[in-house]
């Protein structure tokens, strides 16, 4: 009979899966990674800057006020403003004369220009010598544009240099003054 032999199991000898679970136990877990300072940005002054104007004068805000109708014995009137303080705009019917003068205040003699929907016009100004200081022009009765004031779409305007704009509403009480010249 032949005598059993032995086996000897060497270390080196390892089965693989055993070898591999000796290799993983002598590897160190992974490190967390360190963080790393990222400079916070430094704080600036922001600087509100202003809304560009609209390039359309139809996107203008409306300048402030509304308009209100009256009669005196030259004729009727339609005055534009706030309460309380001057008009900014004056559309009167002078019976006497049969024409219609439209001021805005201010001292300057420049033209203004005339902005509607539908028109676009300068047109000649001129002081009114009264007190407080308004500059007018006068139209016939029956100049178209006093219609296309009457009638713009949400607003018209009256431009004249070195004064703000005035962004009008086009409120029933300025086609009253209108007819009431034209009757």
């Amino acid at each position: 009979m032949i005598a059993p032999r032995h086996r000897f199991h060497s270390p080196l000898r390892l089965s693989p899966v055993v070898a591999l679970l000796w290799v993983a136990a002598c590897v160190a877990p992974p490190r967390a990674p360190t963080p790393v300072d990222v400079p916070r940005p430094t704080p600036t002054a922001t600087i509100a800057l202003p809304a560009p104007a609209p390039v359309d004068w139809q996107d203008w805000p409306r300048t402030p006020g509304t308009w209100s109708y009256g009669r005196d014995a030259r004729g009727s009137r339609a005055l534009f403003g706030t309460a309380g303080r001057d008009a900014l705009a004056v559309l009167r019917c002078d019976l006497g004369e049969r024409r219609l003068f439209l001021s805005r205040a201010g001292t300057a003699a420049t033209p203004f220009t005339i902005r509607t929907t539908s028109a676009t016009r300068s047109v000649a100004a001129q002081p009114t010598g009264g007190t407080p200081p308004y500059v007018a022009t006068a139209f016939a009765p029956n100049d178209p544009l006093l219609d296309a004031m009457a009638f713009s779409r949400g607003r018209f305007v009256i431009e004249q240099a070195g004064t703000p704009a005035l962004v009008l509403p086009p409120y029933a009480e300025i086609g009253r003054v209108i007819e009431d010249c034209r009757s």
